[in-house]
């Protein structure tokens, strides 16, 4: 039994990790906007698909490199793909939808979401791509009956990365609090001298860059690439966001990480709690049973930072 536990803490550490990432890139737009960028999901599985038609293309010209050069071949020919798609997005569907009523750029945000996955069917076709192993999965035993795989390791460890430097930058840098500023207000950052405008496309820029390195890494985590791949894990990190308080970063985090260990725990343990009524292939169900909740009782989120309407 303890091992079982063990085994899916791991597993919902690996999940949540990459539901973390990705819920960063959506509280980062709805702290600055106040919108939710639908179509974030999206950017993930392009980050997927344009990291494996790079990383087909140099075993064509290359073949016979480190698998390592290939990885990082593909999430560099992958970041800025999404990275330019983001401010696309920034630039041509939202910018001009600011002042507008709520619902207007919701429906926009929707609208993208589809637009990109047409894009990516017609691009890269409807079949499901076997993406390279190219990080060993042989399993590594951590305690007896209790594994752990490199890849894995891999997606923890960049996931942990890259949410510890984004941290960093909002809390610690000069341009970190030129994005808070114009999180509080906008209009007052811009009079106090800021460049609200750029600062809202880097915002974008950067989810976006997030959104490449999660694609890749569930992609390399299941084997597999598709154009519909992004859909759930961005409605998933969407609650994971809201679960843990859209628009604070620590909140996204613990969000993602606390999703990932229910789903996972859940997922280990439905069959036996519910005799063989329901199976591990019902574990979506959490996610939305948990959104339910938080919406219902604590609509701000576990960490309960409210963000106000903007004048």
């Amino acid at each position: 039994m303890l091992q079982t536990l063990l085994q899916q803490i791991i597993n919902g550490l690996v999940v949540g990790s990459v539901y973390a990432v990705v819920a960063l890139g959506y509280t980062m737009v709805y702290g600055i906007l106040g919108l939710i960028n639908f179509a974030h999901g999206e950017v993930v599985m392009v980050g997927a698909l344009t990291a494996l038609s790079a990383i087909l293309y140099l075993r064509e010209i290359a073949p016979g490199l480190n698998p390592l050069v290939y990885f990082g071949f593909g999430l560099l020919a992958a970041i800025p793909v999404c990275m330019a798609i983001g401010y696309t997005m920034e630039r041509v569907a939202y910018r001009r939808l600011r002042n507008a009523p709520r619902l207007a750029p919701l429906i926009t945000a929707i609208g993208v979401s589809f637009l990109l996955q047409t894009l990516a069917m017609v691009i890269w076709g409807r079949s499901y791509h076997s993406f390279p192993q190219l990080i060993p999965t042989t399993p590594l035993q951590v305690v007896h009956g209790v594994f752990i795989t490199p890849v894995q390791i891999t997606t923890i460890g960049l996931s942990a990365a890259m949410m510890a430097g984004l941290v960093l930058l909002v809390m610690r840098t000069r341009l970190g609090r030129a994005m808070r500023a114009t999180a509080e207000n906008h209009r007052i950052a811009a009079l106090m001298g800021v460049n609200t405008n750029g600062i809202i496309a880097l915002t974008f820029l950067l989810g976006s860059g997030l959104a490449a390195v999660a694609g890749v890494m569930i992609a390399s985590n299941y084997g597999v690439a598709h154009y519909s791949m992004g859909f759930l894990p961005g409605l998933k990190a969407f609650t994971a966001a809201v679960l843990g308080g859209i628009g604070n970063l620590a909140g996204a985090m613990v969000g993602g990480i606390l999703l990932g260990l229910i789903e996972a725990i859940g997922a280990g343990y439905i069959e036996s709690w519910t005799g063989g009524w329901l199976n591990s292939s019902y574990q979506d169900i959490f996610a939305f049973i948990i959104l339910g909740i938080v919406l219902v009782f604590r609509p701000t989120g576990l960490l309960g930072e409210r963000v106000a309407d903007r004048a």
